[in-house]
């Protein structure tokens, strides 16, 4: 029987399975739709691909680096009781090593990964099926230093927030420590130099509608001259405290960034940051639901 592109959506309606895995479900019982389902059913993936549409927001972010690439990735699941769990934790290595062997950079050619004679989003629904919660890889960052520059990786509270950075001169510490810096302290830009100009406009922009409604409730109005250069003064200070280099070394607050790797004969190339959950909506839970959701399961 020929396996038309109706009959897979009409299968996919029904499961909510992927269009590829239908198709093989179709081939594999001779376009029975009714068969099919039941061989969905049989591989957990009918049961991923409902899993599959939760709110996946806990999970870890992780970094593995090899030679001179980097990989830094953020696997989810939807507790972090699932997260501690030992199967979780061998998937993300398994995550990490293929990431760093294959050259892909972005999401959707890792799910297209062969592992074993499967994909790699193949495998993610098994453990979906198989461990009782959506399971997803939601991004990826490749980073690429020349030989010359040194790595260094930070990641803090068992895959809260993983941080990257690339030095030129200096040590793995030293690199370390800015990295600790940038899980810390959330840096947007490198250096001021490094900040869009359309960014500093639109921060002098509301600085200076917040200094014009201050002088104007002010029992004493200042000059035009003044307004302007309290409006720069401030966004010195706010560009600064985003920007790497500027701000207070965690270890010792009396020296910046910028200072303190200085001192070690080095300068910061880049960084990366990833945070778990960034901009995804969290369901709230207490713990005994969170244990009964997983009896249910």
């Amino acid at each position: 029987m020929e396996i038309t592109a109706s009959l897979v959506k009409e299968l996919r309606d029904k499961t909510g399975a992927g269009l590829m895995d239908c198709k093989k479900a179709l081939v594999e019982t001779a376009g029975n739709i009714d068969t099919a389902i039941e061989w969905l059913r049989e591989k957990g993936i009918a049961k991923a691909a409902k899993k599959a549409s939760r709110i996946a927001a806990e999970g870890v972010c992780e970094i593995g680096v090899d030679g001179d690439k980097a990989v830094l990735f953020e696997l989810n699941c939807e507790t972090d009781f699932v997260a501690q769990n030992e199967k979780f934790k061998a998937l993300v290595k398994t995550v990490g090593e293929q990431l760093l062997k294959n050259d892909v950079e972005i999401v959707e050619a890792a799910l297209g990964l062969d592992l074993n004679g499967k994909t790699l989003n193949e495998t993610l629904l098994e453990h979906v099926a198989s461990i009782g919660e959506n399971i997803n890889l939601r991004r990826l960052v490749v980073v690429r230093k020349k030989p010359e520059q040194k790595f260094g990786y930070y990641v803090h509270m068992g895959g809260k927030i993983a941080s990257l950075t690339i030095m030129n001169g200096g040590d793995f510490e030293t690199a370390k420590d800015v990295a600790m810096q940038v899980a810390a302290s959330n840096p947007k830009y490198l250096s001021m130099e490094s900040i869009p100009e359309s960014v500093t406009a639109y921060e002098r922009e509301i600085l200076t509608k917040e200094a014009l409604n201050e002088n104007a409730e002010a029992p004493k109005p200042k000059p035009e001259e003044i307004i302007r250069k309290i409006v720069e003064g401030r966004l010195q200070k706010n560009m600064k405290e985003i920007c790497l280099v500027h701000q207070p070394f965690i270890k010792n607050p009396d020296q910046t960034v910028g200072e303190y790797v200085k001192a070690k004969g080095a300068s910061i190339a880049a960084f990366e940051r990833l945070a778990l959950g960034e901009g995804i909506e969290k369901k709230e839970d207490n713990f005994a639901e969170e244990v009964m959701s997983q009896v249910k399961l």
